[in-house]
């Protein structure tokens, strides 16, 4: 059975690779928009607002994802805890990234 420190060890090292991913996908033209902590930061407030507001999934257990909506919501969220500000472009751009990232990992 694995400790505390190595689930912690891996769990940092896939958030990592997560970022890196995210990076490259958003090519060097928009690779310095995003800080890894503003990619962490919009990651989380995601995560947040899929939480709070998924719908149903449809009969192939697909969820109808808006990243326009999601972008808004994350650039109206930064705005009030003082992070970004966030293009909403960008920030679609980042969304796109992250859900390539997971549909990469269920294969």
């Amino acid at each position: 059975m694995a400790n505390i420190d190595d689930e912690i060890l891996r769990g940092a090292e896939e958030d990592a690779k997560e970022v890196a991913f995210i990076q490259n996908y958003m090519g060097s033209e928009n690779r310095d928009l995003f800080t890894e902590e503003d990619i962490y930061y919009c990651l989380d407030v995601m995560l947040e607002y899929l939480d709070t507001t998924s719908g149903d999934a449809d009969e192939e257990g697909f969820i109808d994802i808006n990243t326009e909506e999601i972008a808004k919501h994350i650039q109206k969220k930064a705005k009030k805890e003082g992070m970004g500000p966030y293009d909403l472009d960008a920030l679609t751009l980042l969304i796109d990234a992250e859900l390539e990232y997971n549909e990469q990992q269920e294969d």
